[in-house]
């Protein structure tokens, strides 16, 4: 496994140093254990910080209301005054020299999505993705273009989230595309389209094969004519949860034929896909049989993500339902704090996965409503302890549906922001 530079982010996640690779199997912190026996020798494993250790972390800027994470701050940025005598700073650089607004053009003109002329005259933009006016009109008046609109008002990163697998069944997925597309070209903001989930653990699909070609031709499309839109698929790969024990791998590998890992990486290293977003629900009840439970379950995977190097080829998310309840969180600030350590910090500090998306809010097929926060926005100990990860805000997400508002989109939104740096928008 590799080392890299890990920032220090808070909750549980700053770590105490890095130290040499654990070759030995006395070594305390060595995890060697937890890795398959066909592991190469030169991968190897080792806790940055125990469980125990992890959970002290996680109470030291927890505690008295995270003050200890509002006394550190952000340090003071390094700037560099070109008036005072001895500096040099470059004068040959580009641009006009004039301080601009984020997301102004750099050539007068563009300001409509026409097509400006150069400053020698010469035509130098064409919007080639082949969305129409009237196309993107339309994707801003749906609940999903218009809530990208108020996602501006907040400081979120904005992905569109939709299913594009039954489309392709259905042979309507160049028509499914190009709304989604006109939905992404609508708002600047908007950095990325998830196009499925669950993949290859539903029922859509019945062959590996089958799987392949729908992601190979829904981000063909995607490319095409959403340029420049981050691509990301969801789905489980259920053998990572069972680290060494051989029985459980091959009842796994009998019972999700669709989900081999090394065919779920291709979509990485091919380029496919530029974030893959692992689903965290069965990691709980799915390996009882082997007597793994969720925090060993949730290491093995998390090791294999890291001796694949993965993280090499694009983003990996983990993605955790298990928060919100029916009606509300019922969980106490002790708990909540012990599920944001093992849920949230752990694989964070394991360095698997670069973001942890939560379902803050659901309704299932009965209409009854699961949440993370309380009903209206009102407070609860889960809510509460969760809008303290100020530092790794930027981390976390959060999948929202417009059309199903808790109060109104700009207050679910305000009050998301609160607590997630990403939001995925729904959009039917």
């Amino acid at each position: 496994m590799r080392l890299r530079q890990i920032f220090a982010i808070g909750l549980a996640l700053s770590l105490l140093g890095i130290g040499a690779p654990a070759w030995s199997e006395d070594d305390p912190r060595s995890c060697n254990d937890l890795m398959s026996a066909d592991t190469p020798a030169y991968v190897v494993c080792r806790w940055m910080a125990t469980p125990e250790e992890a959970a002290d972390i996680a109470r030291f800027w927890l505690d008295n209301d995270g003050q200890n994470m509002i006394d550190a701050g952000p340090q003071d940025p390094i700037t560099i005054d070109c008036t005072e005598p001895g500096n040099q700073c470059a004068t040959d650089s580009e641009g006009d020299g004039e301080m601009h607004d984020v997301g102004d053009p750099d050539v007068e003109g563009a300001e409509d999505g026409g097509t400006p002329e150069c400053q020698n005259g010469e035509q130098c933009y064409v919007d080639g993705n082949g969305i129409s006016a009237a196309e993107k009109a339309a994707a801003q008046e749906t609940p999903a273009g218009q809530a990208t609109q108020a996602v501006a008002q907040t400081n979120m990163r904005v992905w569109i989230e939709t299913e594009l697998a039954d489309d392709y069944k259905a042979g309507k997925l160049t028509e499914a595309v190009k709304k989604v597309a006109a939905l992404a070209a609508t708002q600047p903001g908007v950095v990325g389209i998830r196009f499925t989930s669950q993949l290859g653990f539903n029922q859509t699909f019945t062959t590996a094969d089958e799987i392949d070609k729908f992601v190979t031709e829904a981000t063909t499309a995607l490319r095409t004519l959403a340029p420049g839109k981050k691509l990301a698929a969801h789905t489980v790969v259920p053998l990572f949860g069972c680290g060494a024990n051989d029985a459980c791998k091959a009842e796994m590998t009998k019972k999700y034929p669709l989900l081999d890992p090394d065919r779920v990486g291709a979509w990485l290293s091919k380029g496919l896909i530029d974030q893959l977003t692992l689903d965290s629900g069965r990691l709980a009840t799915e390996y009882a049989t082997w007597k793994i439970d969720a925090a060993e379950a949730q290491r093995n995977q998390s090791i294999q993500v890291r001796a694949r190097a993965w993280d090499a080829y694009g983003q990996i998310a983990y993605e955790d339902a298990s928060f919100a309840a029916a009606g509300t969180a019922q969980l106490t600030e002790e708990q909540a704090t012990k599920a944001i350590t093992d849920r949230i910090a752990a694989p964070l500090q394991d360095d698997a996965a670069e973001t942890i998306t939560l379902w803050s809010r659901w309704q299932n097929d009965q209409g009854q409503v699961s949440r993370v926060y309380g009903e209206k926005w009102a407070a609860n100990a889960t809510w509460d302890q969760l809008k303290k990860l100020g530092t790794v805000r930027p981390r976390l997400a959060t999948i929202y549906d417009p059309a199903s508002p808790e109060v109104d989109v700009a207050t679910d939104l305000k009050n998301l922001s609160e607590v997630f740096g990403q939001v995925y928008l729904h959009a039917a």
